[in-house]
């Protein structure tokens, strides 16, 4: 007599069924800002693609930037254009900042969030795994 309850055939069966994306484990990373100090300014050239890859809106992300930088800068179409000299490494580290604070789920890991307000209070909310968290507003 076969046992169709058997849990290790229903387990074999279920992750057949599954789609392979499951399986992955895709890292997110995001791209490096390409930056360049022209003479008293700092301009990342891809900074709105940059944004776009994480999702989130343009005018938030620089406004953080600028204020973890110090300065003051402007979006001209895809570029972010701040004043000061800033290198390479402390731009990136300023973004993988952002990244961890307000794109990342701080219980799953995943990228897939959004930042909700409810109330008075903005959340980072989690659409992979439902989890909230409660982040500082910019």
């Amino acid at each position: 007599m076969v046992d169709y309850f058997d849990y290790n055939s229903l387990l074999t069966r279920a992750r057949e069924q599954l789609p392979e994306e499951v399986f992955k484990d895709v890292r997110f990373e995001i791209p490096s800002a390409d930056s360049f100090v022209e003479g008293n300014r700092t301009i990342i050239k891809n900074f709105k693609d940059i944004a776009k890859f994480m999702e989130r809106d343009a005018q938030e992300f620089a406004k953080y930037v600028m204020k973890e930088l110090g300065t003051a800068g402007d979006i001209e179409g895809v570029r972010l254009i701040l004043q000061g000299k800033f290198g390479w490494r402390m731009v990136n580290e300023k973004i993988q900042n952002y990244v961890n604070e307000y794109v990342l789920c701080p219980e799953c890991g995943k990228p897939d969030t959004k930042i909700v307000k409810e109330g008075r209070i903005h959340f980072l909310k989690c659409t992979a795994c439902g989890a909230m968290k409660p982040v500082k507003t910019l």
